[in-house]
């Protein structure tokens, strides 16, 4: 059975009368490891085939593989040639090589449109900085206790993989090279204020992994102090930093090296450890996708990668200032193709300097084309992601609304996903804080196998839940 019929069946149910699918949202929303977070909720989780998702994990791993082997492939290991290239200047580079090893693990949440045929990839989020993995444990696990959402999984073979516990999982392994005998102590370290714009996810982060029997600490870095090596908050020490920071922070601000100097000291000594190195911000940065999609660059690749890269990744091109000026074709291509593009900034996130050339003039096009360049960006195809068919709870219209999905990932595979939504036709960016219609959706998987609920991972073996 197809996902949309899945979908067809739990929008008719949904409509019968007596439903219980209904509650469903109102319960996500009271659920206490979600009390932090004061956003919005899709009327209904959002369905999509395993073997899709399979698929795409298995492909998003060999492309991230290829991220890895950039430097080494296209560069001849020269770092500095390739640092140049993605626009990472001097002040962040000088951050992310004392904080540690280049090669950072595979770690993240990738974001994706599905086009009605198949997953696209958007940006690869690599870095422990990425959020939203409480938000898509929680989600699902809350639906599953919802009575008529249990029967339907049952039913119709729903699964889903629990983020969280591949993260507590990912923490201990991690946390036991400094504290093998006991539980490490973990704490998510903001920068200076960070806790005031991401609190609440933070917050819903902690709730959800001390329900998954793992207690962390929050705090920001200016919280926190160096003592005989390890860092310290209060008399507490730190085994693990899960770094909530990037290194803009650190080399930006006029007293950012004294704020990162104690962990420095620790991160150095080994007796604190860093999840994840600020390394991962050099291969998140949406240049590499750039240098994988543009033949040009990619010369050195196999057949089979090519392929793979294409069948992943919409047409992706660098744009900089040196570009600009020798690229002509290139730049008469984005001009002419403005309706189909958008311009996304090199390494920035969460829809920051995004412009959408579907929303823009031809001089606004021309100017960002310009002063985005300036500052290193990308081009890249638009993707238009299918539309998702809801019934609203009140009123019993149905509405279509556009996801874009986020699939966590862990040096163990695939660790589950979670959407974010709007209105179709609303706008060309879909991102919570950006859009006021924006709601959060769990996503389950239909099992090839006759299971139903929480599964170790998408990519591994699935077992029957416990009942």
């Amino acid at each position: 059975m197809s996902a949309e019929r899945v979908t067809a069946l739990y929008n008719e149910e949904f409509r019968a009368p007596g439903s219980g699918l209904p509650k469903v949202a109102p319960y996500v929303k009271e659920y206490p490891t979600l009390s932090p977070w004061h956003g919005e909720y899709l009327a209904r989780p959002l369905f999509v085939a395993e073997r899709e998702l399979r698929t795409f994990a298995d492909d998003l791993q060999q492309l991230v593989d290829m991220i890895f082997s950039l430097p080494d492939r296209m560069f001849g290991g020269d770092l500095d040639a390739f640092r140049s290239v993605l626009g990472i200047d001097d002040g962040r580079w000088e951050a992310i090589r004392r904080f540690g090893d280049l090669l950072p693990p595979y770690y993240g949440r990738a974001d994706m449109y599905h086009d009605g045929t198949s997953f696209k990839l958007l940006e690869t989020n690599l870095g422990s900085e990425s959020g939203g993995w409480a938000l898509a444990s929680e989600m699902s696990k809350a639906a599953m206790e919802v009575d008529a959402f249990a029967e339907f999984a049952r039913a119709n073979r729903l699964a889903y993989a629990h983020p969280i516990h591949a993260v507590v999982e990912s923490l201990r392994r991690f946390g036991a090279r400094v504290a093998p005998d006991r539980e490490p102590v973990v704490a998510v370290l903001e920068w200076r204020d960070g806790l005031k714009d991401y609190g609440e996810l933070w917050l819903n982060f902690q709730s959800a992994l001390r329900s998954a029997g793992l207690d962390i600490l929050l705090a920001e870095v200016p919280d926190v102090h160096e003592r005989g090596g390890a860092l310290y908050l209060g008399k507490t020490r730190i085994d693990v930093v899960y770094r909530a920071f990037v290194p803009d922070q650190i080399a930006e601000e006029p007293d950012g090296w004294e704020l990162a100097a104690p962990l420095l000291r620790a991160h150095q000594s080994g007796r604190t450890l860093t999840w994840t190195p600020l390394s991962s911000n050099v291969f998140a940065n949406k240049a590499c996708m750039a240098l994988l999609s543009d033949p040009v660059w990619r010369r050195g690749f196999s057949e089979d990668e090519c392929r793979l890269i294409d069948r992943v990744l919409p047409w992706t091109r660098l744009l900089d200032a040196e570009v600009l000026k020798t690229d002509t074709d290139l730049v008469d291509e984005c001009i002419e193709r403005r309706e189909q593009l958008i311009l996304k900034v090199n390494g920035k996130g969460g829809g920051v300097g995004v412009v959408v050339g579907w929303e823009t003039d031809d001089a606004a096009w021309r100017r960002a084309l310009g002063e985005l360049a300036a500052e290193g960006c990308v081009v890249q195809q638009r993707v238009v992601p299918r539309t998702e068919v809801v019934v609203d709870p009140v009123t019993g219209v149905t509405g279509e609304w556009e996801a874009a999905y986020g699939m966590f990932y862990t040096p163990r595979g695939c660790a589950g996903a979670y959407a974010k939504v709007v209105p179709a036709g609303s706008g060309g960016i879909i991102s919570v804080a950006a859009h006021a219609e924006a709601r959060s959706a769990a996503v389950f998987h239909q099992s090839e196998l006759p299971v139903w609920g929480e599964v170790p991972a998408v990519g591994e073996p699935s077992a029957a839940p416990a009942k």
